[in-house]
């Protein structure tokens, strides 16, 4: 780790309101944020330089940026400071890690569990400095003491467990259903490879139309919508550093908070792969009772996550392409639920969490 490095991350931590961009008053703040996203707005956005392998995931009250050298979060304390901390990551990478249709399910494991930790650690963080609690009045409980000391086993089971909760919902709830209604179905009829397909697409449109509902209804929800905020303060950030604009307030404001190369848009993949994959299981495995649809499903979910990686990759690579730029259009139109507009103070998080984990030599990054 350079010292140039430790220098930044050591002035962008605890940054206070009125040391950054905006140094009004709490009732001049509102004018200001209108009057820049005004500017913004009819500010022109230069082309894209180059395409980063950084990433990102939105937080509570935060942002967590994954780069090539360094993992860190940002996160604004109830205090009104910005605090940016390194969550530290194994250095060695394993050969299975860089096997194409292979490396996708241990990544998309390893974000999961980063990410639920980092999910936890802001909670904690987005409340420190509120003047309405004192630490010293709340002593901890067994529980905590436990759970402080077990930090690490607490982020893998509530990772898994996550895990577990979003296969049931939308891999096994989808084929129970369809299973449901194929006992109405005539055995002869069954058993023929067109009801196969068939009983395989209308459970792709139920795992569709449940995530849409679900998505949707979470937009709708308070909090959830100040985490889609951060969501697209991480796009609108990401897209600035690839246009090789300076990392300000005014310029990131002008970006899109749509981004190709979104998680959003990796669910979206997994949902259609997910149709081709099981339609092709049934016609050569056949229908099966309830219990063996489900385990064929609970088994083909790493060769769909690591297919729907590669593809992920591919339409990022050649996203100039007619044909994947009209393959990555839904999972853009899925963004427009997982995103918000955010406003120039949490624009500052998640620039403070991007610009701790750009790497010296600009090459480290290119995607």
């Amino acid at each position: 780790m350079s010292d140039n490095i430790e220098k930044n991350i050591d002035e962008i931590a605890e940054l206070p309101i009125e040391e950054k961009d905006l140094k009004e008053v709490e009732g001049e703040v509102v004018e200001k944020e209108e009057k820049t996203e005004e500017a913004s707005s009819k500010a022109e956005c230069k082309p894209c330089q180059k395409k980063t392998t950084i990433g990102g995931q939105a937080l509570i009250e935060g942002v967590m940026m994954v780069g090539p050298k360094r993992t860190c979060m940002a996160v604004r304390k109830g205090d009104g400071t910005i605090h940016v901390e390194e969550i530290k990551q194994g250095e060695r990478v394993s050969y299975f890690e860089t096997v194409p249709f292979v490396r996708g399910c241990i990544r998309f494991y390893k974000m999961l569990v980063t990410g639920t930790g980092a999910m936890m650690r802001s909670a904690e963080l987005s409340e420190e400095g509120n003047e309405s609690e004192d630490p010293q009045d709340q002593p901890q409980s067994a529980l905590d003491k436990f759970l402080d000391r077990h930090s690490n086993a607490v982020v893998t089971i509530s990772a898994i467990f996550g895990m577990l909760i979003s296969i049931g919902l939308f891999i096994l709830l989808p084929r129970l259903i369809v299973d449901i209604i194929a006992r109405f179905v005539d055995e002869n009829v069954y058993a023929t490879s067109w009801m196969t397909v068939v009983l395989n697409l209308a459970e792709g449109l139920l795992r569709m139309m449940i995530f849409i509902l679900y998505i949707y209804f979470a937009s709708k929800l308070k909090d959830i919508k100040r985490v889609w905020q951060y969501h697209g303060a991480e796009h609108k950030t990401i897209a600035c550093y690839e246009a090789g604009e300076a990392l300000t307030v005014e310029n990131v404001l002008k970006y899109p908070r749509l981004h190709p190369r979104c998680g959003t848009a990796f669910m979206f993949i997994v949902l259609l792969i997910s149709i081709l994959i099981y339609s092709i299981i049934g016609i050569f495995v056949g229908e099966g009772n309830m219990a063996v649809n489900i385990l064929v499903r609970v088994i083909a979910i790493p060769i769909i996550c690591s297919i729907s990686f590669e593809i992920l990759r591919f339409l990022g690579r050649h996203d100039k392409n007619p044909f994947c730029r009209f393959l990555s259009k839904p999972g853009l139109w899925f963004q427009n639920f997982t995103t918000a507009d955010p406003d120039a103070k949490i624009v500052e998080v998640a620039i403070a969490s991007l610009q701790a984990v750009i790497p010296e030599n600009a090459e480290d990054d290119v995607w």
